[in-house]
Order: C-alpha cells, then sequence, then structure tokens
C-alpha cells in the first residue's frame, strides 16, 4: 500500500489523499484535490494551517448534528471552504460505535460491522449529503476534503463510490480503503474509539476494540454487494439515489482525472 498519500497531522486522524490511482481508459485520478479524514475537531493549531495550506474549497462532513455538536471543527485562520452537511441525523450513532452494540467478541464484531455497511446504501438522510458530495466535486472549483467521525465507514463509502465513478479499479479502490488500518497513528485512533465505545457499552476487549476501530475487505465488499441486490448495478445507484447521471459522471471525470 502507498503511504505517501498519508498526511501526519496530530489531532486529526487518517488525513489522506485519494487521488493518484489510474482509471479504465487511461489516465488516473488527479492527486492534490481529494482528500478524505476523521473529525477535526481535536485538530492542533499546526494541523489547521498544513489544512489551510490545501486551499480547500469544500469540506463534505458526513457527521449528524449530534456528532458535530460533540466534536465540532477547529478551522485554521485561512479556512474559506463551504461546508456541506445534512442538518439532522446521518445515523444514530457513528457506525463503529453502533456495531459495538452487537459486538461481544472479535467475530461478532465482524459480523456487525458487516451488517452495519449492508445498510448503509439504504440511509436516505446519508445519501442526502452523499447527493451534495458529487455535486460539489461536479463543479471543479478545487480541493475538497470529505470527512466523518473516524473517516473510515460513511467516508469509506462515499469515496469507494468516487472511485467507481471515475473508473478506478475495485482492487485499487479496496486498496485505498484499506489504508485505514495504516495510516497515521492507529494506536491513537484505537484508544479515541474505545473511550467512545466502552463509555456506551462497558469493558469491551481491546481487540474487539481494532476490530471496530479498522476496516475489513468484507464490510466494503457487503456494500457494494447491498447496492447491487438492491439496484441492479452501483451505476443505477449512483445515478437513481445520488443523481450521478452521464453529464454529472462527465464532469467529475473532467475535472478530477488527466
Amino acid at each position: 500500500m502507498n503511504t505517501d498519500r498519508v498526511i501526519p497531522l496530530s489531532g486529526i486522524h487518517n488525513f489522506r489523499d485519494y487521488g493518484g490511482y489510474s482509471v479504465k481508459g487511461g489516465g488516473r485520478v488527479k492527486t492534490g484535490l481529494l482528500f478524505r479524514s476523521g473529525e477535526h475537531g481535536k485538530a492542533t493549531d499546526e494541523d489547521l494551517d498544513r489544512v489551510d495550506a490545501l486551499n480547500l474549497r469544500h469540506v463534505i462532513d458526513l457527521r449528524g448534528n449530534s456528532e458535530r455538536r460533540a466534536n465540532p471543527c477547529r478551522r485554521g485562520n485561512n479556512f474559506n471552504a463551504e461546508v456541506l452537511f445534512f442538518d439532522g441525523e446521518t445515523a444514530g450513532l457513528a457506525p463503529h460505535v453502533e456495531a459495538a452494540r452487537e459486538a461481544f467478541n472479535v467475530e461478532s464484531a465482524h459480523a456487525a460491522m458487516e451488517r452495519l455497511y449492508a445498510q448503509l446504501p439504504t440511509r436516505d438522510k446519508l445519501n442526502w449529503i452523499l447527493k451534495r458530495y458529487f455535486a460539489a466535486l461536479a463543479k471543479g472549483e478545487g480541493p475538497s476534503v470529505v470527512h466523518c467521525l473516524a473517516g473510515k465507514d460513511r467516508t469509506g463509502m462515499a469515496v469507494d463510490l468516487l472511485h467507481h465513478v471515475l473508473g478506478v479499479h475495485p482492487d485499487d479502490a479496496m486498496e485505498d480503503y484499506l489504508l485505514t488500518n495504516s495510516a497515521g497513528n492507529m494506536d491513537a485512533r484505537v484508544a479515541a474509539g474505545a473511550t467512545a465505545v466502552r463509555a456506551k457499552y462497558g469493558d469491551i476487549d481491546e481487540a474487539t476494540i481494532r476490530v471496530l476501530m479498522g476496516v475489513d475487505a468484507r464490510y466494503l465488499i457487503a456494500a457494494r454487494e447491498a447496492v447491487i441486490a438492491e439496484f441492479g448495478s452501483i451505476d443505477a445507484f449512483l445515478e437513481q439515489v445520488l443523481g450521478v447521471d452521464d453529464a454529472m459522471r462527465g464532469a467529475l471525470r473532467a475535472h478530477l482525472t488527466e
């Protein structure tokens, strides 16, 4: 896996560039335009300076209101991006916290995460903000960052769908998804997740917490298969639910690939 795309920040976990992958028909996704991460509420001043230097035009926050209230994003002095979010709840709980309800050990945690991912494409409020994510990027106005709480589940699905639109091979898209397990300080992310999960569900063991705070190919496959089972294809889901028609697909490819 290519860890060069990871931007090491102290207080923002899992911040990285998800461009650079080859696309069908030749060329590749541009770098320096597409970023993904966890929440920015614990960003240091130095982190904010580095984020400001990216000259972001859009921030797509996939969290719901309660998550934003609990961890409001910090902004740098030169922050000038449009922030897009759903005014309500995109999930009752962050997916890894939601899955912890049924996670008694490593095996049940994996199973709970698979079930949760299979449900993500049917969440209307999450789809509302995903639709705005694609529309914003289709404008071609400049760099963006998409994030949720941990930057792995809702964000992982969003990025996988965009990679599909741009023509990234599913194996390369999966590589980007799995980079969460090695991007930045995983121990710090596990510790942060453990605090939230244990506060709600009690003394869950370390191995199970690591499953909840990481990603696994089975999870993203579950989301992909759920979309195909319901809509017949990923392209049909993108067009019917997220509004990514041929015109928008062309605009996204024009702006984001080279």
